[in-house]
């Protein structure tokens, strides 16, 4: 397994309940890595992880949010939805710190087996008829019958399965993401303002914390080397200035997370060889608030096919011919969302009348195949 962020430590957590064994090599010994802020589970991901034997462990390790609630720039609700999952879910979302869920998830894949080993990063890869050879950075060597690349959105291993795959380009947003102080945020709720600069998140934590992250529209990619904290929220209190609760937000903040540069990648056409297979952001960095889920998902898919196949080829074809419909069809999703917050005053203002009336009378139906998705269930066709 290279990698060991979500995708990583779900799958070899999966894959070692089926009794194989599983190395899993990672670059960063920090569960959170390059990344800090926080992320959401959605019904479907939830139900992965109740699948994998490690639910409880993330629900204690973060926030309970029922519902989510959008806002327009000027302060006008827009909508009110239950948060990543159907009306008649009792499951509810959660959002936790990053860090927390792979910390969380390293430790099911240990527990069940699987040996973890930080600080080696990938150099090679060698197919060979009856296994792969894996080399790193190190001098180290391994050899195995299968290399799950779990190896995020800047995957080594989909440039040498395909010289001619896609590469990371900047997608016109980054975040700037803190920890603020301040009473009168209803928990529960995932606050979500369209405002002028970029849409801006909030929710109350507990004990008068409140976590925010503002997804900046810029069309020029910002150069973080050297920029200090307070450079950071100056310019993001700057941004938000005429947004009422987002600038009272920003203004309570105690400390920052590290500034995020949002990517995106063509779809990826090549996921698997006979012995490799992308999985998590290193076949389809879908976005949407997805991301966690996705990745739970195709751990389950991967550990399914495994188990059900004659050969490890003929797994990654099934985990491939299983998994790409819906990823299709999230990604149309992802790139509509992505156009949404960076809307220009304009179309900024249609969008916010077009959702106080449509999101009430389709959202649900909108989205229900998305949550309604159960572990191991096979997909049909993207519609």
């Amino acid at each position: 397994m290279i990698g060991g962020g979500v995708a990583g430590a779900a799958t070899a957590r999966a894959l070692c309940q089926t009794n194989v064994e599983v190395t899993v090599y990672e670059a960063h010994e920090d569960p959170a890595g390059q990344v800090g802020s926080f992320v959401s589970l959605a019904t479907n991901g939830l139900r992965g992880l109740d699948a994998l034997g490690c639910l409880p462990q993330i629900q204690a390790a973060g926030v309970d949010i029922p519902r989510q609630r959008m806002w327009s720039a000027g302060g006008h609700l827009l909508g009110d939805v239950p948060r990543g999952r159907r009306r008649s879910d009792t499951l509810h979302s959660v959002t936790l710190m990053r860090g927390r869920l792979v910390a969380a998830l390293r430790d099911a894949a240990s527990e069940a087996g699987a040996e973890i080993m930080t600080g080696e990063r990938l150099t090679a890869v060698t197919e060979t008829p009856d296994g792969v050879v894996a080399e790193f950075a190190s001098g180290q060597r391994d050899t195995a019958d299968l290399l799950v690349a779990a190896d995020g959105i800047w995957s080594t291993v989909r440039g040498l399965l395909d010289q001619d795959a896609p590469h990371p380009e900047y997608a016109g947003l980054y975040a700037v993401s803190g920890v603020s102080r301040m009473d009168g945020v209803e928990p529960g709720v995932f606050n979500m303002t369209f405002a002028r600069n970029g849409a801006f998140i909030h929710l109350a934590t507990g004990d008068d914390e409140v976590w925010w992250s503002a997804q900046i529209a810029d069309p020029v990619e910002p150069d973080r080397n050297g920029v200090s904290d307070k450079h950071w929220l100056r310019r993001t209190a700057d941004l938000y200035a005429k947004e009422a609760v987002p600038s009272a937000v920003i203004a309570a903040t105690t400390h920052l997370q590290p500034t995020v540069i949002f990517h995106a990648v063509d779809p990826v056409p090549t996921w698997h060889a006979d012995r490799v297979v992308l999985i998590g952001d290193a076949a389809h960095p879908v976005g949407a608030g997805q991301g966690a889920s996705m990745a739970i998902e195709d751990a389950l898919t991967l550990a399914t096919v495994l188990r059900a196949e004659p050969t490890i080829p003929a797994a990654l074809t099934a985990y491939d011919a299983q998994r790409r419909p819906r990823i299709v069809k999230l990604l149309g999703a992802a790139e509509d969302n992505r156009g949404v917050k960076k809307a220009g005053p304009v179309k900024r203002r249609l969008q916010a009348l077009l959702m106080r009336v449509c999101v009430p009378l389709i959202y649900e139906k909108a989205t229900a195949w998305l949550y309604s998705y159960e572990p191991g269930e096979p997909q049909k066709a993207a519609a």
